[in-house]
């Protein structure tokens, strides 16, 4: 059986996680990506890294921003048993190209909607749920023709991922300078200013198969300071269902949301579970990989499973497990050059399991971006007790340095 998965850049994902249970799977995989150099590199460091194998893979160029050119690239190659991708970007070019071999897949509608936070919004109102408020500004219009925005409400870009270019923003006169400088970096995008909401950010991982949605855990988010929004750290926690699971379980279905992984992130405000974004792939920065060691499921294979047609049940008691999970993003203050920064480990002691993976290699030079294309590492801690996790990880990035110079 094959497997044809769409990418853009190399990620944990898709590499550690969802290559590897394409293996255990049985299954051969072409890579359809923009990139191929960069897919090849990562693939050939797995390998000399020594971890999980590989499936049969090859990685063929193709323009897959267009679902024309994915069509047109898989039917020249024979008809595949399943079309796949984890990238944010590609999931309505995904969804379509499976619609057109007549694969299980997403419902293209759905993957637009939550890609296009606009049409988030929109959908949610028109469904009479809790929808935030939110102004669209398209390519060349003035800010100054949004009216009725509350102060301070947060810009980011339509179609924006990973906290790029979003920004807190405290009256009509910091909305237009920071609407130039968004545009300045990214002209042509589409933007949107939404209600600034306050309180606990947490996220919801649900999968599903186009007819039941299982929800399987939930994280806490810790967040740099406004008026930035990097995360700095994730704690899975303890059990499902949270107090509002079942409210953001509503919303993704009246959204159309149940086929394979999502990543929902929402403020908890009272009674009320307000959306944040719907990221309709697995959450991603190692998450995921913590996720299924943590909850001893083996997530990426149901996800691919669940892509070939198939819900295997859920192992009992999965989402209630007793293992904790805390993960640090060891982020860089300033632009420059990376001097020094430890390598890789995996080690455990007193309990608690520490994995530490470099993001960056030691002579890299890199601007200050204040998003998470600043991680310089992540290091995943797992175990039972709380409080040793949390001297674990204190002890660990104690020990450590990471130096940039200018």
């Amino acid at each position: 059986m094959r497997l044809h998965l769409l990418a853009l850049n190399p990620t944990d994902s898709v590499t550690e996680g969802y290559l590897p249970a394409a293996a255990r799977l049985g299954l051969a995989v072409t890579v359809l990506t923009d990139r191929p150099e960069a897919h090849r590199r990562a693939h050939a460091r797995h390998t000399a890294a020594g971890r999980a194998p590989l499936p049969p893979l090859d990685v063929l160029a193709c323009d897959v921003s267009d679902f024309r050119a994915c069509i047109a690239t898989i039917s020249a190659l024979g008809r595949p048993d399943a079309v796949f991708t984890n990238s944010d970007h590609l999931q309505v070019q995904t969804a379509l190209t499976a619609a057109y071999f007549a694969l299980p897949g997403k419902d293209w509608r759905a993957a637009l909607r939550a890609k296009n936070k606009a049409e988030l919004r929109r959908a949610l109102a028109a469904r009479g749920l809790d929808a935030v408020r939110c102004a669209e500004l398209p390519p060349g219009h003035d800010p100054r023709t949004l009216t009725g925005l509350p102060f301070p409400c947060v810009l980011k870009p339509r179609e924006g991922v990973a906290s790029e270019d979003v920004v807190l923003v405290g009256d009509g006169a910091e909305l237009a300078a920071r609407v130039r400088e968004i545009r300045a970096r990214r002209p042509g995008a589409a933007l949107v200013a939404e209600e600034y909401l306050s309180g606990p950010l947490q996220s919801l991982e649900t999968l599903g198969d186009g007819t039941a949605l299982h929800l399987l855990a939930a994280f806490r988010a810790t967040l740099s300071p406004p008026p930035h929004f990097v995360e700095e750290r994730m704690d899975l926690l303890p059990a499902l269902p949270q107090p509002h699971s079942a409210h953001v379980a509503a919303q993704l279905q009246a959204l159309g949301i149940g086929f394979g992984a999502c990543h929902t992130e929402y403020v908890a405000q009272g009674g009320r579970a307000r959306i944040i974004e719907v990221n309709y792939r697995s959450i991603g920065d190692q998450c995921d990989l913590a996720l299924a060691e943590a909850l001893d499921l083996p997530y990426f294979d149901l996800v691919l499973r669940v892509h070939l047609g198939e819900m295997p049940p859920l192992p009992a008691g999965a989402a209630g497990c007793g293992r904790r999970v805390r993960i640090e993003y060891v982020c860089a203050g300033r632009g420059g050059t990376l001097k020094a920064a430890p390598g890789p480990s995996e080690t455990e002691r007193d309990g608690v399991r520490l994995v530490y993976r470099p993001l960056r290699e030691v002579g890299e030079e890199h601007p200050h971006h204040r998003t998470n294309r600043d991680y310089l590492g992540v290091l995943r801690a797992t175990g039972t007790d709380e409080d040793r996790i949390d001297r674990a990880v204190a002890a660990f990035l104690a020990a450590r340095r990471w130096e940039i110079v200018p």
